[in-house]
């Protein structure tokens, strides 16, 4: 692709003919072609080494200006660009048939004349020869007689660029582009930057836009040889030409992210969708008229239906809003930490503070009507059974373009729908959602059917629940002894309490988070039809669904618990602790301004529970430790170490509490399954016990 001229380069190129200094002309006007020296790094280059350099002119030295202006106009870089510039002039002018203007423009006339020679003023000739008294006419004779040859030649360059600005100007006028958004990089940008970020799906001005914004300060960081210097050049360019691209770099790209405001994020992307062709999220998307559902293959009649939705925008909304959701001093907490200065909620506010299951039928939904609107340009209320079919298929498959990594965020204009492909589960689970919307929809009246009713997963594909993540009893108990052996951080503190708590209890990472000291109890029950009574620890636990649920924990986790407690400043008894809403039992680090004095201070209170994110990462980190120790002496325990998650303690417990011979309804309470059918899956006792025997069948 052949470079487009903007007015920016003509702009550098009159500036070189007039033979003003080129630094301050390349940073207005040239950036995005990168850095030059500081002025004091070139007024101590060799000059000599540079054409045009010459520390004298005539036998008259150059003053250190002059020297740094010459240095700059003849760098490489510069001399590069306006060779480039002259050249891709002169073949516009001759593509024009203007042969005599693309042989002008080609000249270098500095040869001709040089600004800044041993030329006085005729003013200060007049003074220096006293020559006051004498006719204009006679100074310019007596001028001429001393300056003769050097006169011609300033007039000559004179003239000539003046006929050399003419061109110029025809030129752009001509063929000077303005630089759009839809542009390639590689329109505007040098090659060697355009490949780098094409590289990294960079297309287009657009694109990079979308970049910026997203990733905010260091969104050149994972481009190789893109630096600071060469990414602010290109954000100079960006802003020198905004009027004719039609978008901004956000105020928000120069702050750091825990400081943005929610007000500055959610302007990053204005609303829109469907009628433009772009991927936004829900709470972002307008739905034209013609594909918003009021007029649905299958609506029913507004008068027949249960719920006040005119649109399938609002169908779904209140799809969604019939879920269980946050608890609303949760709500409080989460409106708060995301510095949200709006202040009167909107309709849509409440989107920003889902629970598990919202966000999870949120995204389902969300795929399906922007593929609804996008790809099959119908609304939800006219799909049918084919569509849906259409549908499982592209979820096996999505286009490059839907996709995008999970850490671009909602407002970011970078976000896509999916992540990749959906493996059979997540396309199961998918179907599930869907057909749950559309059977609310048809008990509400507001559809004639559910479309998805008898769509499945194609059986082959369809895969069993995977009983197998879970760690064998040597591999916990090889886990427990590197447990013991950490250093006593207050990290590895919380870790002590919360891989044990997780084994003992399966508890899933949000439940685990989330609960207090306030949902701990001691009770005492009388066995039935004795005088024997069991003590201990119960845990109450907001499940999935919003359900209750309570479990027991072992005395041993509270001991740990207890010590925790003690190091946090809390009292080692969990119910001495009376702050309101309890002392979350897995909390931030208290040594964090000790062990990482660089990293932001953590505005929580020593109360607040850790982020399930941090828990995870830490869990797994120590895994990954775990797994290198035991490579060379089990390869394949290393190997599951390294997949192991969180969700692998669940497993975990579950398996081995009914090996251990305890009660298939005891475990099923505990790991809050709604079916014994899913505890049942588990149950690998009688399995190994056949394969035990056939090995000594076989060894016959």
């Amino acid at each position: 692709m052949r470079r487009h001229l903007h007015r920016g380069h003509f702009g550098f190129l009159r500036a070189i003919i007039q033979g003003l200094h080129a630094r301050p002309m390349w940073e207005r006007y040239l950036m995005e072609e990168g850095e030059i020296e500081t002025e004091a790094e070139l007024a101590s280059r060799p000059l000599d080494a540079v054409p045009g350099g010459e520390r004298e002119v005539d036998g008259t030295a150059l003053a250190a200006d002059d020297l740094t202006a010459r240095a700059f106009a003849g760098h490489p870089k510069v001399r590069r660009v306006t060779a480039w510039l002259r050249s891709e002039l002169a073949a516009a002018a001759g593509r024009a048939e203007r042969y005599g203007m693309a042989r002008l423009v080609r000249v270098d006339f500095r040869r001709i004349g040089r600004v800044g020679e041993a030329l006085q003023s005729l003013e200060d000739f007049a003074a220096a020869e006293g020559l006051e008294g004498f006719s204009q006419a006679e100074q310019l004779d007596a001028y001429r007689a001393r300056f003769g040859r050097a006169v011609e030649r300033e007039a000559k360059r004179a003239a000539l660029m003046r006929r050399q600005l003419e061109a110029v100007d025809w030129l752009e006028g001509k063929y000077a582009q303005p630089v759009l958004a839809q542009d390639a990089c590689r329109a505007w940008l040098a090659d060697t930057l355009a490949t780098r970020l094409e590289a990294a799906g960079v297309a287009t001005l657009s694109d990079l836009f979308d970049r910026i914004n997203s990733l905010g300060t260091g969104w050149a960081k994972s481009l190789p040889a893109i630096g600071v210097a060469k990414a602010r050049a290109i954000e100079t360019f960006l802003a020198t030409h905004a009027e004719t691209l039609g978008k901004t770099i956000g105020g928000h790209v120069a702050v750091p992210r825990r400081q943005r405001y929610a007000h500055e994020l959610a302007a990053v992307v204005p609303r829109g969708g469907s009628r433009e062709g772009t991927l936004v999220p829900l709470d972002k998307l307008i739905m034209p008229a013609e594909l918003d559902g009021r007029a649905g293959a299958y609506r029913l009649p507004q008068a027949r239906c249960l719920i006040s939705a005119h649109n399938d925008y609002e169908a779904v909304l209140s799809w969604l809003r019939s879920k269980a959701g946050l608890p609303p001093e949760q709500v409080a907490r989460l409106h708060e930490r995301r510095r949200d200065l709006a202040s009167v909620p909107g309709p849509l506010d409440w989107l920003h503070y889902l629970s598990n299951t919202q966000r999870a039928y949120r995204k389902e939904a969300e795929r399906f009507l922007l593929w609804a609107l996008l790809a099959r340009r119908k609304p939800l209320s006219s799909m049918d059974t084919d569509d849906c079919l259409a549908y499982r298929d592209f979820l096996a498959a999505p286009p490059a373009d839907w996709c995008a990594p999970r850490s671009r965020e909602r407002w970011s204009p970078v976000w896509r729908p999916f992540e990749g492909p959906l493996n059979p589960r997540a396309q199961a689970y998918a179907i599930g959602v869907l057909a749950n919307l559309y059977k609310y929809l048809n008990d509400k009246n507001y559809l004639a059917g559910n479309p998805w009713q008898g769509i499945h997963v194609p059986r082959g594909a369809q895969p069993a629940l995977d009983v197998g993540r879970s760690l064998s009893e040597d591999l916990w108990a090889f886990v427990c002894a590197r447990l013991a052996q950490l250093p006593s951080t207050s990290a590895n503190q919380r870790l002590k309490v919360a891989l044990p708590l997780l084994y003992a209890t399966g508890l899933r990472l949000s439940e685990v988070v989330s609960v207090t000291t306030d949902d701990l109890e001691w009770v005492s029950l009388r066995q039935p039809g004795t005088k024997a009574r069991e003590e201990g620890w119960w845990l109450t636990v907001l499940g999935k669904g919003n359900k209750l649920r309570r479990v027991p924990v072992p005395d041993a986790t509270i001991t740990a618990l207890g010590s925790y407690l003690v190091a946090r400043g809390f009292p080692e008894d969990p119910a001495a602790n009376r702050i309101a809403g309890g002392v979350a039992l897995l909390g931030h680090a208290t040594d964090q301004a000790e062990r990482a004095p660089w990293a932001k201070a953590d505005r929580a209170g020593a109360e607040a529970g850790v982020a399930a994110t941090t828990l995870y990462r830490q869990i797994k980190c120590f895994f990954q430790v775990c797994a290198g120790e035991l490579d060379l002496v089990d390869a394949r325990g290393a190997e599951r170490l390294r997949a192991a998650s969180t969700h692998w303690m669940r497993h975990t417990h579950i398996s081995h509490a009914l090996a251990a011979g305890a009660p298939l309804e005891a475990v099923q309470q505990n790991a809050g399954h709604a079916s014994l059918d899913t505890t049942t899956r588990y149950v690998t006792t009688e399995d190994a016990r056949r394969l035990a025997a056939m090995k000594r069948f076989w060894a016959n």
